[in-house]
Formats: structure tokens, sequence, C-alpha cells
């Protein structure tokens, strides 16, 4: 499956994330927005199978043909972002500075919310047929979604809060993985293979991803489940987005990056001859 070497493909994060950085603000929008739409179309799919077999597995299973489909696009998600990006920062590539990574982010951030909200509304639209009728079975569930895992959290207080953040920790730990997981290998049946391991823990274990929830919530909001704009953003959006970044810069960008590229000149150093001593 043509698979690369750790400090190969490591080496391609630090590539993309500088890369990221350069991208024009049009290119970084459209590749976002087409990733947040992309995302939220798989996730709509998921939940359709859930609720029409009630199986959360096959669901689970499924839904990572959309993550698949966007990478495969060159399509670019927050989650992914929030790990390639800064790595060019830390590994001081040329020209790369804070205020650009926060930039790439931005933009990302307004492109995937855009995306994912158009899909949120066309979910609402065919769930209800033009918004004349009560939501379907799937347009219920979505709603149901919505109130779980706001107002569900919100009951615990500061305890529902650190569960928001550890659970978008890692997600993004498993996200961050599959993004990784597409630079792998140099063929596609590798690459989908790569990516679709960690997609699937996510997924099945209901954690919390950013983009994802872009599409779940305002889904909810216009089939007026029953919490509000600031439930969602105080109660879901702006932890998950800090637990995204977290768990995927510590666990897999700065892991990777620290052990595969930080300590490569001692390797080589290691290697290279010993000059002789004279007697």
């Amino acid at each position: 499956m043509s698979y690369l070497a750790p400090s190969e493909f490591v080496t391609k994060m630090v590539d993309a994330g500088e890369s990221k950085i350069f991208m024009s603000t049009r290119d970084t929008v459209i590749r976002a927005y087409m990733a947040g739409a992309i995302l939220a179309l798989a996730a709509w799919f998921a939940v359709t199978i859930n609720v029409n077999t009630g199986q959360p597995l096959i669901g689970a299973l499924l839904f990572p043909v959309g993550f698949v489909m966007l990478y495969l696009l060159g399509f670019d998600l927050l989650t992914g972002v929030f790990v390639l990006s800064p790595l060019a920062l830390i590994d001081k590539r040329p020209g790369v500075t804070l205020s650009g990574v926060l930039r790439n982010w931005g933009l990302v951030f307004v492109g995937n919310f855009a995306g994912a909200f158009t899909v949120a509304f066309m979910m609402a639209f065919v769930t209800t047929f033009g918004f004349t009728q009560a939501p379907d079975k799937v347009g219920a569930a979505i709603g149901n979604i919505g109130e779980g895992r706001t107002l569900g959290y919100a009951a615990h207080g500061a305890a529902g809060m650190a569960t928001l953040f550890m659970r978008g920790m890692l997600c993004n730990w498993m996200v961050s993985t599959g993004v990784v997981g597409a630079m792998i290998s140099t063929s596609v049946s590798g690459k989908v293979i790569a990516m679709w391991m960690p997609i699937l823990v996510f997924f099945y274990m209901v954690f919390e991803h950013s983009v994802v929830n872009m599409f779940l919530f305002p889904s909810g909001l216009m089939l007026h489940a029953k919490f509000s704009i600031m439930d969602y953003l105080i109660w879901n959006e702006i932890p998950t987005v800090l637990g995204n970044l977290v768990g995927g810069l510590a666990f897999t960008g700065m892991t990777l990056y620290a052990t595969h590229v930080m300590t490569l000149p001692k390797r080589l150093a290691d290697k290279a001859p010993k000059p002789r001593v004279a007697a």
C-alpha cells in the first residue's frame, strides 16, 4: 500500500501546514466550505442509518465515507488545520507567523460553518417538506441530539463543561489521526483504510466534533428543538472547538513532531562516522 515511514509523513504534515498558511483567502474558504458541507452530509447520512436500522455501529462504520471524500478532494476541516498549521510555526518555516496561523484557523472556521449550515438548511427543508409539517423521524432525531448535547451538559454544571471539553479532546485525537492517515500512504486504498479506522472510533464513541456540530445544532434550531443559540455556543461549540484544538495538537501533532522530526538531527549525528582519534 506504499506505506511511508513516520519521519516522511510527519515532514509532509509540516509541509501541508505551511502551504495552508500561505493559501489565498479565496481557496481557503472554498475548500473549507466544501469540507463542512460534505462532512454535514455524512452526518445526516449516518443519523439516517441509525434511525432506520436502530444500529449505531452501522452508522459509525459508514460515516467515514464523508471524511474520506473531502480529504481525497483536498478540502480542509478546522480539526485538521488545528494540527497542521501550528507545526509550520513550531518548525520555524520562513514567513510563517502566529497571525498567519490564526488567519488560517479563522477562515477555515467560517468556511466550515457556512458549508455545514447550508446542508443543515437543506436537511431541515427536506425533512419538513419545506417547513410545512413536523420533521420526520430523522429530523426529530437530529433535534433530540441538539438538546441532549447542550442542555444535557448544562445540567451537570462545571462537570458537564469538563466532560464536553474532554470529549472534544478525544474527538480530535482520533480525527487528526485520520488527517495524518491521508499522508501515510501514496495509494488511494492505503489512504482510505488509514483514514477510516480512527474516524469510525470517534463517531461511534460520540465524541464532540466542532464541524459536525456546526450541522447538528443549527439543524436542531431550525426544527424548533428546545435549546437556544446561546446554549449551543456556550454548552457545545466553543468548548468543543477548544477541546479539538488541545486534543489534536497535544496527542497527534506535537507527539509525532517531537519524536519523528525534533530528534532527527540527533539520530543522523549518531549514525555519522565517528572521527578517528590519533594515537
